[in-house]
């Protein structure tokens, strides 16, 4: 809530509402009505929706726009995922574009007037073999060239951040890790929250419970969307609904190179403080940090069957808790309070989309893979700039539909064109 009289959260509209008995406070948002027509669409009211929105609005004066979402803010993979943020990766296509989400990562609160509760704790993966050292201060080499902080630990420097872990009798031996401090987490629903807020004060239509059931259509462009509340016309239509693309793309007889799968994430109950920051086991996908409630975050890998479903099945569970026991196995005491499942959207290569679609007045956003959470401000940012001048954004510039065409991959992990694998 924000006060009636200025709008900002401070600490005198704090005060002001103490003396107030709480009655200044108004809604975040309004709870808009659909117009005949906008500027532009935004379908999807998660992260990288809102975001698309708010920079519409803040950096290129595009206010008439409309975010649509089926259910309420935040209810698709934004409020589930494992919180994570960071830049450490390895190709100059994936690189210089997470920087540039972690930078606005560290100015989002003061640019939002909203606390997203970013917390740059340190993300720390581990390492067990030779060759994944090497591999790692290979990446650590490429981070630092893009701009990023990187440091190579060795199993002693490890050892003094995390004494917890399992170094004594692993059976897969911690070597060192690459450790990237200014990684970290932020909390999922108030990021949402605090870009709704932000792009409604800008003059956003934020519309709930409104779902895409299809596409206007003249000429062969997309011109405005049949919804579930009536047709809404625009002069361009962006997707970003993750998982759900293939579902929209579909009404159009188009088909995209990417697959929806679940992956799920599990919190259990809370501890005292305990896990420094984030911590992923190098010997399998097991990824781990502590909420600010104390429940231990964690989560591994994709079901390996395509889904539309926001569920998953009991053997990654157990594939998933495996890893953690092999990393620190006093987890074997711990128990689990809840999982969820999100609907990811993984592409052939394991990098995203950002680009036009193949149908005029279509725009894309997509194929984020494990990477959706933490690329947010700058999805965002960058389909602002690509719908607001129909040019892709530098730091954007490799996220090209026809990549798959033309053989430019951005193949991050080396595993070809098998999403299960990314």
């Amino acid at each position: 809530m924000a006060s009636e009289q200025s709008g900002r959260y401070s600490l005198l509209s704090l005060l002001a509402n103490a003396f107030a008995g709480q009655t200044l406070w108004r809604p975040a948002w309004r709870a808009a009505e659909p117009k005949p027509a906008y500027d532009v669409i935004v379908v999807g009211g998660g992260g990288h929706g809102l975001a698309t929105a708010y920079y519409l609005a803040k950096e290129h004066g595009i206010r008439n726009v409309a975010v649509l979402e089926k259910a309420h803010v935040g209810s698709g993979n934004a409020g589930r995922n494992t919180t994570i943020i960071r830049s450490n990766y390895l190709l100059p296509g994936n690189e210089p574009f997470y920087e540039w989400s972690m930078k606005l990562w560290e100015g989002l609160e003061q640019a939002l007037n909203y606390n997203v509760m970013v917390s740059q704790r340190g993300v720390l993966n581990l390492c067990h073999t030779d060759a994944q050292r090497d591999a790692y201060a290979r990446r650590g080499n490429a981070m630092r060239l893009a701009g990023a902080d990187a440091e190579l630990l060795d199993a002693e420097g490890v050892r003094a951040l995390a004494p917890f872990l399992n170094f004594d009798d692993a059976r897969f031996p911690i070597t060192g890790g690459l450790l990237q401090r200014r990684g970290g987490t932020a909390r999922h629903d108030a990021v949402v929250w605090g870009y709704a807020r932000a792009a409604d004060r800008l003059g956003v239509d934020i519309i709930q419970q409104c779902e895409v059931t299809g596409f206007l259509r003249e000429a062969g462009a997309v011109t405005g969307v049949e919804t579930n509340r009536g047709p809404i016309r625009a002069g361009k239509v962006a997707l970003a609904v993750a998982g759900s693309t293939s579902r929209l793309t579909r009404l159009l007889d188009l088909r995209l190179p990417i697959e929806s799968h679940v992956l799920q994430a599990f919190v259990s109950e809370g501890l005292k403080p305990l896990i420094p920051g984030v911590i992923t086991f190098g010997a399998g996908h097991f990824y781990i940090s502590q909420s600010d409630k104390g429940g231990l975050v964690f989560g591994g890998d994709i079901d390996g069957y395509n889904s539309y479903a926001q569920r998953g099945n009991l053997p990654v569970v157990e594939d998933v808790c495996e890893g953690g026991m092999a990393l620190m196995p006093f987890l074997g005491r711990v128990r689990m309070l809840r999982s969820w499942g999100g609907l990811v959207d993984m592409s052939m290569d394991g990098s995203p989309i950002i680009d036009r679609g193949p149908l005029p007045g279509l725009y894309l956003n997509t194929g984020w893979n494990y990477g959706g959470f933490k690329a947010t401000p700058a999805s965002g940012w960058c389909f602002a700039h690509l719908i607001a001048t129909g040019a892709p954004h530098p730091t954007a510039a490799a996220f090209r539909l026809d990549r798959f065409r033309t053989g430019h991959l951005i193949d991050e992990k080396g595993v070809g064109a098998q999403p299960n694998l990314h």
